[in-house]
C-alpha cells in the first residue's frame, strides 16, 4: 500500500510538471493553458494511483487487479479533450501541438502516479524544450519560405477579404493571419485602427513594387510593412 506522503508527493509533482507545460501554452495564447494541463496531469496521476492502490481494500485479499486496465483508458480518453483544441480554417489546421501536449501530459501524470519519476521528469524536460525552443528554430529554418506582411488600416467590414483577394491575384499563399492587441492613437478619426499580420508565401516572379503599390489602393490602408521593411505610400 502506498503511504500518504508518497501519494501527496506524486499528485503535487504531477501538478507542477503539468503547470509548467501549461504556462508555455498560456503564454502563446493557445486554447488549452495552465489550468487545463494541470487538471489533465493531476487527473492522470490520480487514476494511476487508483489503479495501483485503490482497489486493495475492497475486500480482503484482493490484490490481483490489473493496474494497466484503468490507466489505459486515460490514453484514449484524453484524445477527446485534445480534439476540442484543434481548429480547422479552410486549409489551415491549428491546435495540434496543444492537443499533443495534453496527451503527453496525461502520460506524464500516469508515470508520476506510478512512481516512475525519472521517466516522467525527463519526458517533461523534452516537452518543454520542444515547445519553448523548437518554435524559434522552425521559424529560422523556414523564414526563407515565408514572409510577414503587416498592414495597418482603418477597421471596416470586408477589409481582410479585400487584402486576401489582392494576395490571391499575385498568387501569394496565406499561411497565417494574426491580429495583435495593439492600440493606435487615431484622434483625428473616430474609426478603429487595426493592425493585421499576414504570414505569406510569395512566388519567385513577384513584382514587389507593383504589389505593394496596390496594397495602398485598398480603402483605409495607412501603413504597410513587408518582411520588416516599412513601405512608403506612393
Amino acid at each position: 500500500m502506498i503511504d500518504i506522503g508518497e501519494i501527496i508527493l506524486r499528485i503535487i509533482l504531477s501538478a507542477i510538471i503539468g503547470g509548467l507545460i501549461g504556462i508555455e501554452r498560456e503564454v502563446n495564447n493557445r486554447p488549452a493553458g495552465l489550468r487545463t494541463h494541470i487538471l489533465v496531469s493531476v487527473g492522470s496521476a490520480l487514476i494511476m494511483l487508483v489503479s495501483i492502490d485503490g482497489f486493495n481494500n475492497i475486500r480482503t485479499g484482493f490484490t490481483d487487479g490489473d493496474p494497466a486496465r484503468l490507466a489505459a483508458q486515460v490514453v484514449s480518453g484524453v484524445g477527446f479533450l485534445g480534439a476540442g483544441t484543434i481548429m480547422r480554417t479552410k486549409n489551415d489546421i491549428k491546435g495540434l501541438t496543444t492537443a499533443a501536449s495534453l496527451w503527453v501530459c496525461a502520460g506524464i501524470g500516469l508515470a508520476i502516479g506510478n512512481g516512475y519519476y525519472l521517466g516522467g521528469i525527463f519526458t517533461a524536460s523534452i516537452v518543454l524544450i520542444a515547445l519553448m525552443s523548437l518554435g524559434s528554430f522552425e521559424k529560422k529554418v523556414f523564414k526563407t519560405n515565408y514572409k510577414i506582411l503587416e498592414v495597418v488600416s482603418t477597421n471596416r467590414p470586408g477589409l481582410i477579404g479585400e487584402i486576401g483577394i489582392l494576395l490571391g491575384k499575385y498568387d501569394i499563399s496565406i499561411k497565417d493571419i494574426f491580429i495583435p492587441n495593439t492600440d493606435y492613437d487615431d484622434s483625428d478619426n473616430d474609426s478603429t485602427i487595426l493592425e493585421i499580420h499576414f504570414t505569406i508565401k510569395i512566388p519567385k516572379n513577384l513584382d514587389n513594387d507593383k504589389f505593394l503599390d496596390e496594397i495602398y489602393k485598398i480603402k483605409g490602408v495607412v501603413k504597410a510593412v513587408f518582411d520588416g521593411n516599412t513601405i512608403s505610400k506612393k
